[in-house]
């Protein structure tokens, strides 16, 4: 059934709930870019995200003999707190179906805002599943996060209030899509007033559903997806929105962790507000754009669409976006085992300062250095491996390895001549108690661990790093078990960072 999503978007009923959210200018982030960037405030709204907007249109439009009998919805996260809010202002209950991984602040945001909250399953799919069972059972109407024309046309109110809000030329607005209904809405209206004005999706690498649909034509189910932006975490995008995505998107710019970290520090700067992952999506997007196109003196408006940030996330955040401005560099430099040789290597470092130096003696001609050092951009690094190579040190630029970034860089150690026959894989998992026991429990008792690594970095997943020592003729055993495990996993045996430090 045709919808028009102007009129729908004119007559939408958000304002019981939301706000009209500023438009301000990111000056620190304009300078950078030479181009004026201006922020669409959406995180201040009063559940910190867009999402309200949607779900109270939504639910505005039922019927009071269907409303009344209640709401449920399936979301880890925003989508649950707009729900919640919406139905308490309207007068009915909703039922919120969360993964048992869901974080307990984001349990109790929900809870506070009046929604019954119902675990079940460990991720989206498993609690979307249970909510329809539910649904039907209890006769209650489920409220979809983003493929229904009332959530879009809800969400597509931000697109009025930006041409309300800014009249003069704009070049891009950059949106990040998760199932694409926030994409949608903004681009519906946009493109019926400012067709000139594009409308740039940003996505994950790791979890790119609409991306990959688009090119193929059709939507594309992803096996997996990155869960560092749970936000926009979704396998699947809609059917109207992909519909919409084929109409109205002119682009779509991929970014990975580092990115959106570095976006998230930049937002700080400006505004001294903590966007959360998929929120800062949007600015890293721009980023990246400004970067491909080099344009000068044009406008973006990029979406700040949600600040629900796990405090103890910060520190992954912080950590890893220095990487992703690029001003560390991470390298492993071979140098001599002899007197003098690292009086040489602080010579070639010059006045830079280090951010990180690690070294174990392990070799009786060798000595391998891992080093982080603070540069300007990458040409700086290149200058940096090029000084060390003049001097005959044998240079490794790291900077770009997951596996240094996440594990190398917290265990340097040494080699073992015990390790025979040894893997090396990273895996990811959620994050919950007991999971990381669970992992370990998983494997055959006949395979022994000969170097283990995790860390907590506040995120709704876990990564660790395991060396395994598995005999050859069990490797036909060792891939069934990887295959019925369940979690995402990189073979890292031939890594050279850890070949050099642990090999």
């Amino acid at each position: 059934m045709y919808c028009d999503y102007l009129v729908q978007i004119l007559t939408a009923r958000v304002y019981d709930v939301a706000q009209e959210t500023p438009l301000e200018y990111a000056p620190y982030l304009s300078a950078r870019l030479n181009n004026q960037l201006l922020l669409k405030r959406e995180d201040m709204q009063s559940v910190f995200s867009f999402k309200l907007r949607g779900a109270y249109n939504k639910m505005a439009q039922l019927p009071p003999s269907i409303l009344t009998k209640g709401v449920i919805a399936a979301s880890a996260g925003n989508h649950a707190q707009g729900v919640a809010l919406a139905a308490s202002k309207l007068g009915t209950q909703a039922i919120i179906v969360m993964p048992v991984t869901t974080p307990q602040v984001k349990i109790d945001a929900v809870k506070a805002r009046g929604g019954e909250v119902v675990l079940q399953g460990e991720t989206y799919d498993d609690a979307y599943a249970y909510a329809r069972q539910l649904e039907a059972e209890k006769e209650l109407t489920f409220i979809h996060p983003f493929d229904d024309p009332h959530v879009i046309a809800g969400q597509g109110t931000i697109g009025m209030e930006i041409l309300r809000q800014y009249q003069k030329p704009i070049e891009a607005i950059f949106v990040a899509i998760g199932g694409g209904g926030l994409i949608s809405g903004i681009a519906a209206y946009i493109k019926r007033l400012r067709p000139e004005i594009k409308i740039i999706g940003v996505e994950p690498v790791d979890a790119d559903a609409m991306y990959q649909s688009l090119k193929a034509g059709k939507r594309v189910r992803l096996p997996q997806v990155g869960l560092f932006a749970d936000g926009v975490a979704v396998r699947e995008v809609g059917e109207e929105t992909f519909w919409l995505c084929q109409q109205y998107v002119d682009d779509i710019i991929l970014v990975d962790t580092d990115a959106t970290c570095a976006a998230i520090k930049d937002v700080f700067e400006d505004t001294r507000s903590i966007l959360e992952p998929a929120g800062a999506l949007a600015i890293a997007g721009a980023k990246a754009y400004v970067e491909r196109e080099q344009i000068e003196g044009q406008t973006l408006i990029a979406v700040a669409c949600g600040a629900n940030m796990n405090f103890d996330r910060l520190r992954f955040v912080a950590e890893r976006a220095e990487f992703g401005e690029r001003r560390e560099a991470i390298f492993a430099v071979t140098i001599p085992e002899e007197p003098g040789s690292l009086c040489k290597f602080c010579e070639c470092l010059g006045k830079r300062n280090l951010t990180e130096f690690s070294y174990r003696i392990a070799d009786e001609k060798e000595a391998h250095i891992f080093v982080g050092v603070q540069i300007e951009n990458r040409a700086d690094a290149k200058q940096l491996v090029q000084t060390f190579e003049n001097y005959g040190f044998k240079t490794l630029d790291l900077t770009d390895d997951e596996l240094t970034k996440l594990h190398l860089r917290h265990m340097v150690g040494g080699r073992s001549s015990l390790a025979q026959h040894e893997l090396f894989y990273r895996f990811e998992f959620p994050e919950r108690p007991g999971a990381l026991m669970k992992f370990v429990s998983s494997m055959s008792p006949n395979w022994n661990i000969s170097v283990f690594h995790y860390r907590n970095n506040g995120a709704d997943y876990g990564r660790i790093v395991v060396g395994i020592q598995v005999p050859p003729h069990e490797m036909q055993e060792w891939q069934a078990f990887l295959d019925t495990l369940g979690y995402r996993y990189w073979d890292e045996s031939q890594n050279q960072a850890y070949k050099l430090f642990l090999g």
